[in-house]
């Protein structure tokens, strides 16, 4: 695309001074990586952290008018099972490399921006669409190419956690607008909150694929467990922006089948 200009290089050390200011500054660079994570989470760490240092001095370089960061929902740490969609306001203590860096990222933007421009924070959960990796940690994903290979599903754990999926197009609207109209200095999740277990999700994208591959749980409930939650409250962009999720989960589903079959994509239930 003529518009685009790529620029590669590591986001902790690439030289902005090369580079043209800018009006409007989205900063998402980050590994969303599970293998990252597991086999070195201070690299994980270091990416977020200094590579959001850079990003703002190459902002304050510039003095844009706004900025949006893409945090995630794993600032929240685990949630806690009476809490049924997980809002803002939620002061959690994130577990994992992934979660602190992005915590403390955030706060970098804040402090960096007060002031000078506007910042915007958005927080993630789980997605799905055309371009989503099939072979990694993203469930939904696994569950698309297992059915695309006709091969079994299987669940490792008991099927019981919940979680819920926004379409990409939908985050994509999501993500400019919060950008264009959000609050400064405001977090707002950004995902669905409608919810499904992992077993029904598997159950669900094999209906949309029209396969009959077996699904495998490896994994016994426990009835004295309450299972793990991982589901936005999106009452604040939807109160404040006008958002919602406009493309049902099974829709999203049925157009990643689409996309990925190289068919053109079906239209929306709705």
């Amino acid at each position: 695309m003529p518009f685009l200009r790529f620029a590669s290089g590591d986001i902790r050390t690439f030289n902005f001074l090369s580079l043209p200011p800018f009006d409007l500054f989205i900063h998402g660079a980050t590994a969303a990586s599970a293998k990252l994570e597991q086999e070195a989470p201070e690299e994980m760490f270091s990416v977020i952290t200094e590579g959001t240092r850079n990003v703002l001095d190459f902002a304050m370089h510039c003095r844009p008018k706004r900025m949006l960061f893409i945090s995630s929902g794993a600032v929240y740490g685990p949630q806690p099972s009476m809490l049924s969609h997980v809002p803002e306001n939620f002061e959690g203590t994130p577990t994992t490399a992934y979660g602190k860096g992005k915590k403390i990222a955030e706060q970098m933007c804040l402090d960096t921006s007060e002031g000078h421009f506007d910042c915007i924070i958005a927080r993630p959960f789980a997605f799905v669409g055309p371009y989503l990796p099939l072979d990694t940690h993203f469930a939904i994903g696994n569950f698309i190419g297992d059915c695309l290979a006709n091969r079994p599903i299987v669940i490792r754990g008991d099927g019981t956690p919940l979680r819920s999926y926004l379409y990409a197009a939908d985050l994509a609207e999501w993500l400019w607008t919060i950008l264009l109209k959000g609050e400064n200095g405001r977090a707002y999740n950004v995902g669905s909150d409608q919810d499904i277990s992992i077993l029904d999700l598997a159950c669900l994208v094999r209906e949309c694929a029209d396969t009959d591959n077996p699904i495998h749980v490896l994994g016994t409930p426990d009835p004295k467990v309450p299972p793990p939650r991982y589901v936005p409250s999106i009452e604040r962009a939807r109160k404040e922006l006008g958002l919602n999720v406009r493309c049902p989960l099974k829709d999203a589903i049925m157009k990643t089948l689409a996309w990925h079959r190289g068919e053109r994509s079906p239209a929306s239930s709705e």
